[in-house]
């Protein structure tokens, strides 16, 4: 039989040494022997992972203070049920359960002739306080966010929903990180069949070592649909909260600030939390700002190459004597100029993400001298192309959620319109719209409530009603018209 699924002994020394043998006598196993109620005892733990000012005042000062002999079943009771109690206590019978005890911070307590463990929760491992989120700003509402305990990102969801309902459901993925991976729902709201779904996903997920949710989120897409993702992350809990209240399932993972949940609408990537604290016309206007900043991030530089190379007559008289005088100073051709340019600009991007932060400001110095005048005044690149890319650049970067998806379509939409011209825009444009409203995830169709519509949930998609209006009926992804849930 294997050591992990053997039942501990009575005796406490074997104990000890099929312990030391299980966690390799690793350097941060801490094993103190001592006595009381004249038996021996032993107390297990792994150094860092628990607090000991919360050992001192929950453990060894009850141990020490046992003076008198007490037979072994009044001494195992007095320890279970009167001195050590914690707010997390439970019986480890077998060494696996007991080493996965230890190495999540709690302390165990063995006792000679006894064949189990008193394993006490008192973990006090190193850990960053909660911050301002680092991606989603906002001017209203919280300023708090996700951390990479678990743990504390369960206590920030149930200080915002009080509600009996809310559900946690936490389980251990990776067969050598053994990740604490906690699914979060809200019974009578979900739907049961996308729970069970999401269970089951998330129970066969093949993967050994999980480090961030990132590793277990293609595991819950369906298999082809990746030019959107069907499932979001934030940093907010404000925003993970919301999400449980429409019915979607949420996934918090040990070791990461970003939570994720699913299943994720398309048009989710234009909303934000100051959408619902400020003055609905006013959200609606910069909703609406948005989805033409994508538009814009997303076809002007190949829209640009299909008028200049094919429909040259389409720019007005002025501009086009500017861009005949551009392309006659630049030595490259058109395609291979707007390609040049937007790697480089790829690569700045790169750089300034992973440069260290104290010399991060001479990458945008040296950026901005090389991308801007420099490049124009030797005549690599015409002063057109290097505006085009400016305004890329920066309506790429009004809805960060899809940067990703926008900067590949980006290189698509350029080869398009450098080769095929107003006609590879089009038809590229074409393929963009059908392969999304094919995509969906657990029945759920990515581009609801648009398509499939639905009248009464648009309310709160491209444009958003006042709370007045919200208030009337709460909206739950499961009733979006086209959604059948799948196991």
């Amino acid at each position: 039989m294997e050591l992990k699924s053997q039942k501990l002994s009575a005796v406490l020394e074997e104990n000890v040494i099929n312990l030391r043998t299980l966690m390799s006598n690793s350097s941060d196993l801490t094993i103190k022997h001592a006595k009381a109620g004249g038996h021996p005892i032993c107390i297990a733990f792994c150094e860092g992972m628990a607090s000991t000012e919360t050992m001192a005042d929950l453990i060894f000062r009850p141990v020490n203070s046992i003076q008198n002999e007490l037979p072994l079943e009044e001494l195992t009771k007095t320890l279970e049920e009167g001195l050590l109690v914690a707010g997390e206590q439970k019986q480890s019978d077998t060494y696996g359960d007991l080493c996965m005890d230890i190495m999540s911070g709690f302390v165990a307590v063995l006792i000679e002739g006894i064949d189990h463990a008193l394993s006490i929760g008192v973990q006090g491992y190193a850990a960053r306080g909660i911050q301002e989120p680092s991606t989603h700003n906002n001017v209203r509402g919280s300023r708090d966010s996700f951390v990479e305990v678990v743990r504390t990102n369960v206590s920030l969801i149930r200080r915002r929903m009080k509600n009996t309902d809310l559900v946690f459901k936490m389980m251990q993925l990776g067969d050598m990180s053994n990740t604490d991976v906690c699914m979060c729902y809200i019974r009578n709201v979900a739907d049961k069949k996308l729970v069970k779904a999401v269970e089951e996903k998330l129970k066969s997920v093949p993967l050994n070592t999980i480090l961030e949710g990132g590793y277990i989120q293609p595991f819950l897409e369906k298999p082809g649909d990746e030019l959107f993702s069907e499932v979001g992350a934030t940093e907010r809990p404000d925003v993970f909260t919301s999400k449980l209240h429409e019915g979607k399932i949420g996934i918090l993972v040990d070791g990461t600030p970003f939570a994720l949940y699913l299943p994720k609408l398309f048009m989710e990537n234009f909303t934000v939390v100051d959408d619902y604290t400020g003055r609905p016309f006013f959200a609606a206007v910069i909703r609406l700002i948005r989805y033409i900043a994508v538009i814009i991030a997303t076809t002007t530089s190949g829209f640009y190459l299909a008028l200049a190379n094919f429909n040259p007559e389409l720019f007005p008289e002025p501009l086009l004597l500017n861009l005949a005088t551009s392309i006659q100073e630049t030595p490259y051709p058109l395609l291979a100029e707007c390609l040049i340019i937007h790697i480089f600009y790829e690569t700045m991007r790169e750089a300034g993400l992973r440069i260290p932060t104290n010399i991060g400001h001479a990458v945008s110095i040296v950026g901005g001298l090389v991308i801007g005048e420099i490049v124009v005044s030797a005549g690599l690149v015409g002063a057109p192309m290097v505006l085009i890319v400016a305004v890329s650049a920066i309506t790429g970067f009004v809805v960060p959620d899809i940067y990703d998806s926008v900067a590949v379509l980006r290189f698509a939409y350029i080869i398009a319109g450098g080769i095929w011209g107003l006609l590879g825009i089009t038809v590229l444009s074409a393929i963009v719209v059908v392969v999304l409203c094919s995509q969906e995830n657990y029945g759920v169709p990515q581009t609801a409530p648009l398509s499939p519509f639905s009248p009464k949930a648009m309310r709160d998609f491209l444009i958003r009603r006042s709370w007045r209006k919200l208030a009337q009926k709460d909206y739950r992804v499961q009733e979006l018209n086209g959604v059948k849930v799948k196991q």
